[in-house]
This record gives C-alpha cells, sequence and structure tokens, in this order.
C-alpha cells in the first residue's frame, strides 16, 4: 500500500505516493522513481508502482500542476528544468543516494536532465516512448490538445469521448481499459463533475514558443549522461514522438541499453503491457542493489 508524502519547492506543496518496499531492504538500495507524462499524474503508476515494491522503495511522483501537487501561479515555471530540480529537492529530502528512474514522455527527459545535474546519482533508467530528439508531428499533435479542458456526467461518458480522440493510439482498448485510462487521468469534483486532472496553463509555455523560430536544442549530451546506467527504450510501434530510428541510434550510442517494441500502440506505451513487464523485470535484475 502507497503513502502520501509532500514536499515544498517555491512555496508550493507538491505529493508523491510512496510505496515503502520490502522491510528487508538494504539502506543503500536504490529507490525507483516514476515520473509521469506531460498532463499525466502519479496514478498511471497504478499497477506498475505496486509490483516494483515488491523488491523496491518506489516514489510515484506528480509534477506541479497535476493530481495532487499545487497549482503554480508562474506559469513560466511548467517546463522540465523546474521539474528536475523539485524531484532533486525531494531526494535531497529523504537522504537518497541511488536511483532507479521510470520515466514516460516528458518524466523520461526530466530523467536525462536528472542525469546531468547529478552525475551518478540514477544507477538505471526506462525512458517510456522518448528520446533526446522528438518527432515534431507530435509536438504539434500535443500542442494541439494540452491545456484543453473537458468535463463529462459519468466515468462512461468520460470513458467513451477518451476513445474517440485516442482510438488509433489504443486500438485494442475495451471499455474497462478506456475506464481505467480515464480514471487515471481525471478526478471527480466535490459537485459531481468529471474534469481533467492538472492545472491548463502547463500549455502557456508550449503556445508561447515559435517552434519554427526556436531551433530544438541538442539533448543528446543529456542522453549520455545516462552512460554507465543500465538503459530500457519502450517505443509503441505507431508513435509519433520517438522516431525508429531515435531508438536505435540511443541503443547504439549509450552502451548498455535494451530497446522494446509495443506493437500496435501509440504515444505512450501503459507499461502495464505484458511483454514490457518482462522487459521491466530482466533490466532491473541487471541493475546493482
Amino acid at each position: 500500500m502507497w503513502q502520501d508524502i509532500f514536499w515544498e519547492c517555491d512555496g508550493l506543496k507538491l505529493h508523491a505516493r510512496d510505496y515503502p518496499g520490502p522491510a528487508k531492504a538494504k539502506k543503500t538500495a536504490p529507490v525507483i522513481l516514476c515520473l509521469p507524462g506531460l498532463t499525466r499524474n502519479a496514478r498511471d503508476f497504478d499497477a506498475l508502482a505496486p509490483a516494483l515494491a515488491a523488491r523496491h522503495r518506489v516514489l510515484a511522483i506528480e509534477f506541479r500542476g497535476r493530481g495532487e501537487s499545487a497549482y503554480d501561479r508562474e506559469a513560466a515555471r511548467y517546463q522540465p528544468a523546474t521539474y528536475a530540480g523539485d524531484v532533486l529537492a525531494l531526494i535531497d529530502t529523504l537522504g537518497i543516494t541511488r536511483i532507479i528512474t521510470v520515466g514516460t514522455s516528458l518524466g523520461g527527459l526530466v530523467s536525462m536532465l536528472i542525469a546531468a545535474l547529478r552525475p551518478g546519482l540514477i544507477v538505471g533508467a526506462l525512458l517510456n516512448d522518448v528520446g533526446p530528439e522528438v518527432n515534431p508531428a507530435g509536438i504539434a499533435r500535443i500542442r494541439a490538445y494540452v491545456g484543453q479542458t473537458a468535463s463529462h456526467k459519468t466515468w462512461v461518458h468520460c470513458a467513451r469521448a477518451l476513445a474517440a480522440d485516442n482510438q488509433a493510439v489504443y486500438p485494442h482498448f475495451k471499455l474497462d481499459d478506456w475506464l481505467r485510462l480515464a480514471k487515471r487521468t481525471f478526478r471527480l469534483t466535490p459537485e459531481g463533475t468529471i474534469i481533467t486532472d492538472y492545472d491548463s496553463n502547463i500549455a502557456l509555455p508550449f503556445r508561447t514558443m515559435d517552434a519554427a523560430a526556436t531551433p530544438a536544442p541538442d539533448m543528446w549530451p543529456l542522453f549520455d549522461a545516462l552512460k554507465g546506467a543500465p538503459l530500457l527504450i519502450t517505443r509503441g510501434s505507431k508513435s509519433d514522438i520517438l522516431a525508429e530510428r531515435t531508438a536505435k541510434k540511443m541503443v547504439s550510442r549509450h552502451g548498455d541499453a535494451t530497446l522494446v517494441r509495443v506493437a500496435d500502440v501509440g504515444h505512450a506505451p501503459t507499461l502495464d503491457e505484458g511483454d514490457v513487464r518482462a522487459a521491466i523485470d530482466i533490466w532491473l535484475q541487471s541493475i546493482a542493489p
């Protein structure tokens, strides 16, 4: 079972779910940090985290502006460097010296930043459908929807709306799967309305950035900071964020990386897929305890 944990940055109260792990775990054992995507929260890991907690302490982070973490009045701070600083503040508060990161999309970018900012801290990393080169078509798609508010009367209405917008991402999902995704992505207000569970202002940095006039930063040096830590890369076969050629380059450049391709899935795999779970088990066994 998880426990709530809170810490503060910039005067904001931030939240994570803490899965304590096995009682006999060594104090020096690495802690797994689950870092969600742009509009997501700790609930994305509500199936994976308990499984990982059989062997490790697990922290499922909620970046500022998501879930139970406070919203930031300064929208300009909604960007990866801020999130990396927030995570490092939690690490320091808890006295953690070794971590394994499981980062989906934005969470993977934050993992690379942490590796560059604090060499040696990350001893293993999973990059879920993200890399140092991001497909512009995927960024355009995200820019088109992020920040749009939505509300629904029932969870079934919410699930059906998600299915209508994302059928191409998860073509084999059934209603139960869409309901599970809905409850990970939306929240029920005290008034009984179901709404998106993030601050719509996280979109402002996207909208103020002129993609044509602003060249994409070179993130390969950040990726290189993960060298020496066993790396698992998961890629949805239909992903519009992580190109196949980029994933192959990541494997070649890193030297200790495994690529798992998830069939018939777009951006991003849920990490609950059977082949992904099997790969995670093998990857974790390769990391020094």
